[in-house]
């Protein structure tokens, strides 16, 4: 069983910055690919990024190329949000795929366990 809680969302002004945690618990955290995804109001929810099980291969939805990054440490993974945008505003969910270590990628379905979600709120 993995349990993914994520922090640090808020409100920014438009530009600035902020830094997403999700925590997960479970002995082979590093072992598995994980995700990060988005849904605002009225909306599907999206892609944002995903990072390998080893940290190296990582996967950014265009929309946030070069203003996001992905990383992970032994229990964690980040994402950082960096020029932030109005359209950026959403409730961010961390996501992992316990059932392939290979399996990296963008599709939700992909991902077998999920965070509760933490709101991320832009203002212009």
């Amino acid at each position: 069983q993995v349990q993914l809680v994520e922090s640090g969302g808020g409100l920014v002004q438009a530009g600035g910055s902020l830094r997403l945690s999700c925590a997960a618990s479970g002995p082979t955290f590093s072992t598995y690919p994980l995700g990060w995804f988005r849904q605002a109001p009225g909306k599907e929810r999206e892609f944002v990024s995903a990072i390998s099980w080893s940290g190296g291969p990582t996967y950014y939805a265009e929309s946030v190329k070069g203003r996001f990054t992905i990383s992970r440490d032994k229990t964690t993974v980040f994402l950082s949000m960096n020029s932030t945008k109005p359209e950026d505003t959403a409730v961010y969910y961390c996501a992992a795929n316990t059932r392939e270590k290979y399996g990296l990628g963008r599709s939700p379905g992909l991902y077998n366990y999920w965070g509760q979600g933490t709101q991320v709120t832009v203002s212009a």
